[in-house]
């Protein structure tokens, strides 16, 4: 009877559009009244929840990335881009890939990259004569590469969300994450291309020659050295994940406030104010998720999801696999990526480790579903974004999404059933 309470009042909460936060918290007080237990153990489990060391590095990766928005570092990647593939036929869509991926990188937030890109290269397109649908579907797509950089909060997230389930580490995942991230952007250049050459848009002019290029790369690199001090700290034992984002917040501030000298004073409070909002709703999500598991552990939600889905399958491996992939997807449409990770992971990581998925894998996996997501309605804040710097409907959008789409399902899809997409560069660095 409780877990249909909890299950029942959660869904019901949604649907009335209250916030996802306070959805998950009226759910497991609703649950602990039913249940006769004390408030006191849904206050205790949230607190609990938030008082981690590892969650420390969350708020400097957010911070991080609001500094790089506000910094003027995605001008000259988009300078870099465009004079490395502009010359190709549907050019700026291929330079916006390119953009979007590396500008992700340093952000590691698909939100900060669609806001900060499509400002920018969305009114261009369509100055240049790209349809705005197509622009929009470019950008967003591209952008969230970022969920996978090693930058990105969200896999931090999903490293505490699978404590005493499976020993994760962030440094292996974040290596995890860097092929699947790589196949992404071949994946997106392919569909901005084929979809360039059916509509028949123009090339952007002649290639620059090499010398262009190096100039571009050298104003960005900068920026861009933020991937290899994270990476080559953590690799040479200088710094943990966690210092590792401090490291990055110390590195963006000299980067844009003093290499390149565009950071406001006024850029400079929105990064903090903004960098200060979205920590305080991730602690809240965690420390409700945290109430919230408990409750599901309690009432064997993980276990009986299992049974369930063994059922649906005959056992079988890649249809588990599949149908996992299926209720992430339907689940990631509601809620928000942080939320999704944290309710998901305990559910449906046993019963992937269970048939044969490593933990890290699924780590990956469960980051690109919450990625298609971001771009799916009723949530779908990434899409939302970019129709609003578009000027076009999101109906629009989805009606020629198909061939973006496609190529973010392919990765999934490459992701789930070849592990070494995802578990060859831990174990090769691992095995050094």
């Amino acid at each position: 009877m409780e877990l249909w309470i909890m299950c029942g009042s959660f869904v019901l909460l949604l649907l009335l559009g209250v916030p996802v936060a306070f959805a998950i918290g009226l759910a497991s007080i609703a649950t602990a009244l039913a249940a006769d237990l004390p408030m006191a153990i849904v206050f205790q489990k949230m607190v609990g929840g938030m008082q981690v060391f590892s969650f420390l590095a969350i708020p400097f990766f957010i911070f991080a990335g609001e500094l790089m928005l506000h910094g003027g570092i995605a001008e000259r990647i988009v300078t870099f881009a465009n004079r490395l593939v502009g010359h190709v036929r549907g050019g700026l869509g291929m330079s916006n890939v390119l953009g979007c991926t590396l500008f992700g990188g340093v952000a590691g937030s698909p939100l900060a990259d669609v806001s900060a890109m499509g400002s920018v290269m969305i009114p261009l397109m369509k100055r240049e004569g790209y349809d705005a649908d197509y622009a929009v579907n470019v950008t967003t797509h591209a952008a969230l590469v970022g969920a996978l950089m090693p930058t990105s909060h969200n896999l931090i997230i999903y490293v505490l969300a699978t404590a005493g389930i499976a020993a994760v580490s962030v440094f292996n995942l974040i290596l995890a994450a860097l092929l699947p991230a790589l196949l992404l952007t071949i994946a997106n250049l392919v569909a901005a291309y084929s979809v360039a050459v059916k509509r028949g848009y123009p090339t952007n002019g002649a290639f620059p020659g090499w010398g262009p290029v190096f100039s571009a790369f050298v104003a960005a690199l900068p920026g861009l050295l933020v991937i290899v001090i994270i990476l080559g700290g953590i690799l040479s034992g200088v710094f943990t994940a966690t210092e590792s984002a401090a490291t990055a917040v110390c590195w963006a501030l000299i980067v844009t406030g003093i290499a390149y000298k565009s950071l406001s004073w006024k850029g400079f409070l929105a990064a903090c104010a903004k960098a200060c909002k979205t920590t305080g709703v991730v602690l809240l999500l965690i420390g409700i998720s945290s109430a919230f598991g408990y409750f599901m552990a309690l009432y064997e939600v993980p276990q009986k999801t299992g049974e369930w889905l063994e059922q649906m399958s005959g056992n079988n491996a890649w249809l588990i696999f599949l149908w996992v992939n299926v209720l992430l997807f339907v689940l990631g449409t509601f809620l928000d990526m942080a939320a999704t990770i944290l309710i998901c992971t305990p559910i449906f990581l046993p019963i992937c480790m269970k048939a044969g998925m490593d933990p890290t894998q699924f780590g990956i996996v469960m980051l690109l579903n919450c990625a298609l997501g971001l771009n799916t309605p009723p949530v779908g804040s990434t899409q939302f974004v970019g129709c609003a710097i578009g000027g076009v409907s999101v109906g629009q959008v989805m009606r020629s999404i198909a061939p973006f789409y496609g190529a973010l399902l392919v990765t999934l899809l490459a992701v789930t059933y070849i592990p070494a997409l995802s578990l060859a560069l831990p174990t090769w660095v691992g095995g050094q």
